[in-house]
């Protein structure tokens, strides 16, 4: 096989290997949208360890976070709605939480 042809072969290919990785990229699990409002409102005076071993279903996360709303909190009722679902997704009742490391 000629240079030429080689060189032929390699761009006849190349969006289908574009595509491709293109695919395997978008079915790369997402990370919640709740988990970012999280990191950007939540850590500005907390860290993890604050819900990290609690165990609630959204609506008790809801109770929360409107409670840090009457004590400051700037959010909107949607920002509280995707954090309290991120929350009852990861750190909800039925969840086990993590084993602690040795």
């Amino acid at each position: 096989m000629s240079i030429r042809s080689k060189a032929l072969m390699a761009l006849a290919c190349g969006p289908l290997l574009l595509a491709a990785a293109t695919a395997g990229a978008q079915q790369q699990p997402t990370q919640h949208n709740g988990l970012d409002l999280l990191k950007a409102k939540c850590f500005q005076c907390h860290t993890d360890s604050m819900w990290r071993d609690q165990r609630q279903d959204a609506r008790a996360w809801e109770a929360n976070l409107y409670r840090m709303v009457g004590r400051g909190a700037l959010w909107s009722t949607d920002e509280i709605k995707l954090m309290a679902e991120y929350l009852s997704i990861d750190f909800g009742p039925n969840v086990k939480p993590n084993e602690p490391a040795h």
